[in-house]
């Protein structure tokens, strides 16, 4: 080994258990965003105004995919195998909820029905329950 591999070799290896420093991640940004699908469910349900209810659905729309990201954000960045041990559950309940925000079939994203709105709020605070769990320990 050379001199100049050994002055620049690392003395100090670290380890994290996410990309960034705690505090980053958390789910209140998806609970968030589902919140204002299920809002603008709602205005729009209370509306008979066209235009209104046509920028409801895009609104709504866009903040479900937002949603999305943030739970997938959560999903592969945050949880880590130990999690998964730990919490079986929890790559169903982020699958579920991932589906819940999107366009597919029961959908928020695919629905002005303010009950998948508020689907998608409890599948998020069971994952922020599980989330607030492993930041205990």
């Amino acid at each position: 080994m050379g001199l100049l591999s050994r002055v620049l070799r690392p003395r100090l290896e670290a380890t994290a258990h996410c990309d960034l420093p705690c505090g980053v991640y958390d789910p209140a940004q998806a609970r968030y965003e589902a919140e204002s699908v299920k809002l603008m469910q709602e205005k729009y349900q209370a509306s008979d105004d066209d235009v209104f209810r046509t920028r409801a659905i895009f609104i709504k729309e866009q903040r479900a995919d937002i949603c999305k990201h943030h739970l997938w954000v959560l999903w592969t960045d945050y949880f880590k195998p130990p999690h998964f041990e730990k919490y079986p559950q929890l790559h169903e309940l982020i699958n579920k909820a991932t589906k819940a925000a999107g366009g597919g079939e029961g959908g928020a994203k695919s629905s002005m029905d303010p009950q998948t709105g508020q689907q998608l709020l409890d599948y998020i605070d069971q994952i922020a329950d599980i989330f607030w769990e492993t930041k205990k320990g």
